[in-house]
C-alpha cells in the first residue's frame, strides 16, 4: 500500500485515507467492525502494528539516508545546490495541466 512512499510529496489528506484503508485491514483481520466501536489503539495493540505514519516517516527518512550518502557530483545530489530564491511565479490562476 505504501510502495514508493519515500518519494511521495506526503500531505495530510493522503496519510489520512492510507490511515483509514490501514484501520479498515486490521478490523477485518481481527473480525471487528465499525459497529463495535474498538478503539483504534486497542486493535493497533492486539495485532502488534505500528501506525502507518510512522512507517512512512521511516521511510522517508531511510531514503533520505541514501541520498545523503551518494557523492555530491550524483544528479541526485545536484538538486541541493539549486537556488529557488530568484524564480518568481506568474500572476493569475495556475494553468490546468
Amino acid at each position: 500500500m505504501i510502495y514508493g512512499a519515500e518519494c511521495w510529496p506526503a500531505k495530510k489528506k493522503h496519510t489520512n485515507k492510507i490511515n483509514i484503508a490501514e484501520m479498515r485491514m486490521l478490523r477485518w483481520m481481527c473480525g471487528y467492525t465499525r459497529k463495535d466501536r474498538m478503539r483504534n489503539e486497542y486493535i493497533r495493540k492486539k495485532v502488534g502494528v505500528a501506525p502507518i505514519e510512522d512507517k512512512l516517516r521511516e521511510s522517508r527518512l531511510r531514503w533520505f539516508g541514501h541520498l545523503n550518502r551518494r557523492p555530491i557530483e550524483a544528479p541526485v545530489r545536484k538538486i541541493e545546490l539549486l537556488d529557488f530564491a530568484h524564480v518568481q511565479r506568474g500572476r493569475g490562476r495556475p494553468k490546468k495541466t
